[in-house]
């Protein structure tokens, strides 16, 4: 065991999620040594943490898998579910937390702390949150002392619940409102979640200890919505509709966000219930810990989006490219729309590199320049700044430089170019190239398109455009892809990165 160290091994659990992915680089900044466990563990090789902590594989529903993971750890984070398993989902999630327990009782774990949800025991709650209250119990039956958090909507790009209420808003302009829109939570920052599960580790008082953990006001879902609403720049009315059913309300939630009906329709049921702290465990437990109200959370969250700084959108998008990663990918993440190519090249990552950086300016867009053209006049007609600013110099990018209608926003030498529009757009939006090595030494390309729609107009604006936009995008990777392989290396201009 590591308990006597100066410098405690931690295991994370979930890593690959929400919460998880989040907590890794914060108990690294605290000076934990982490070991972060995912059923495929190469899934974690993106992040910008994966080289300073230990990826192991395990799996909770096969406890044999999970010897390994434990060994030598002092707490063990318990950030797993499965809500998107389909049905029986809540007998599985009780199967892999008595596995776990077992297996940390069998290491000689310290702790597990794990996060769950809010409920009342006098209350019917759902089959969602009983799978929640059920897996904690099923992590004390081994005998290692627990730390569980209850929390309600978790505020920040990623959560399930959070993710209803920002889709629902963006993309309806008349927001149809159920009776569990009219129910009250207490929604809590992601930051003072993850302030609070770090804490617990240097808290021996927290030991043992069932805590609730909120914000520090008490709203409704539909304030919720119509803060999202103001704070996004976005008018939004709320029509009241009684009949409308869990069941119902969850097709809806299907038909209008990418969230499918079956996590919907578990999640919704649980909106009936009020999720309000009514202990003051937290504040005896962590005064120095002052959570944040909503509106604080909620602009932080908008803040990240239109900034282009949500973490794990950027990674999902550039994850190791594969023989069975799809050639073109078009996926929703966390607020973001991404429209991921890729194909192997038959030339150098610095080749590539080259290429793809000595894009735009007077050697125009390599593919349907005209169009760019066009797009360039329309931008100026609307007031934008067009094509008009070329590119600074035609061999050496920087960060910041102008690149016709773009700005670049980040170069990372032989490897990586992003790009943030700065035409007229009812969003914001970014272009990635990136070059990739596999582990048969062969060059990849990625070409990724991210938009962060504001609005029901976004979103026409993005579908209504997509299936010109994918003859350009998918001749633009095409016609770099030749160029490198086609170029002698002599007559290739090196760009000077500064």
């Amino acid at each position: 065991m590591s308990s006597s160290s100066s410098n405690p091994l931690i295991l994370v659990t979930g890593a690959t999620g929400y919460v998880g992915g989040r907590l890794v680089p914060h108990l690294l900044e605290a000076g934990y040594r982490v070991r972060a466990m995912a059923r495929a563990p190469k899934d974690l090789q993106a992040r910008k943490w994966a080289s300073n902590v230990e990826l192991v594989r395990g799996d909770v529903l096969d406890s044999d898998s999970l010897d390994e993971a434990m060994d030598g750890v002092d707490a063990a984070f318990y950030l797993i579910h499965s809500l998107g398993g389909g049905s029986g989902y809540a007998e599985r999630d009780v199967t892999a937390a008595e596995n776990f327990s077992k297996a940390a009782k069998k290491a000689e774990v310290n702790r597990i702390i794990y996060l769950g949800g809010i409920f009342r025991e006098d209350e019917t709650f759902s089959e969602h949150l009983r799978s929640r209250r059920e897996s904690g119990e099923a992590l004390r039956r081994a005998g290692v002392p627990v730390t569980e958090f209850r929390a309600g909507v978790i505020v920040g790009s990623g959560s399930l619940s959070f993710e209803i209420i920002r889709y629902l808003t963006e993309r309806v302009p008349f927001m149809i409102c159920p009776r569990w829109v009219y129910t009250r939570a207490q929604p809590i920052g992601i930051r003072d979640v993850l302030s609070y599960l770090g804490a617990a580790l240097e808290t021996k008082e927290s030991t043992g200890k069932t805590i609730e953990i909120g914000g520090a006001e008490v709203v409704t879902y539909g304030e919720m919505m119509i803060a999202y609403a103001k704070a996004r720049g976005l008018r939004r009315r709320m029509i009241p509709v009684p009949i409308l059913t869990p069941r119902l309300s969850s097709y809806w939630v299907d038909l209008v966000t990418p969230i499918p009906a079956a996590i919907a329709r578990p999640l919704i049921q649980g909106l009936r219930n009020e999720v309000v702290v009514e202990d003051d465990s937290a504040r005896r437990l962590f005064p120095d810990i002052q959570p944040v109200s909503f509106q604080t959370a909620l602009e932080r969250a908008v803040r990240r989006l239109d900034n282009g700084e949500v973490e794990t959108a950027w990674t999902d998008a550039t994850n190791r490219i594969s023989a069975r990663t799809p050639a073109v990918e078009l996926t929703t993440k966390e607020g973001l729309i991404l429209e991921r190519r890729q194909r192997m090249v038959e030339a150098s990552p610095q080749r590539v590199f080259q290429i793809f950086t000595g894009i735009g300016g007077d050697r125009g867009w390599f593919f349907m320049n005209f169009a760019w053209r066009f797009r360039g006049a329309m931008d100026r007609f609307f007031g934008g700044v067009g094509l008009r600013r070329g590119r600074r110099d035609p061999n050496e990018l920087r960060p910041g430089d102008a690149l016709d209608f773009w700005r670049v926003e980040k170069v990372e030498p032989e490897h990586l170019l992003r790009l943030r529009a700065e035409m007229k757009v009812p969003g914001r939006a970014w272009l990635e190239f990136e070059t990739m090595v596999d582990e048969e030494g062969q060059t990849h390309l990625s070409q990724t398109a991210f938009f962060a729609p504001k609005g029901l107009s976004g979103l026409l604006y993005w579908y209504l455009l997509y299936p010109l936009h994918a003859v350009i995008f998918s001749g633009l990777i095409r016609e770099i892809a030749r160029r490198a392989e086609s170029a002698p290396t002599a007559t290739i201009a090196v760009p000077e990165i500064k």
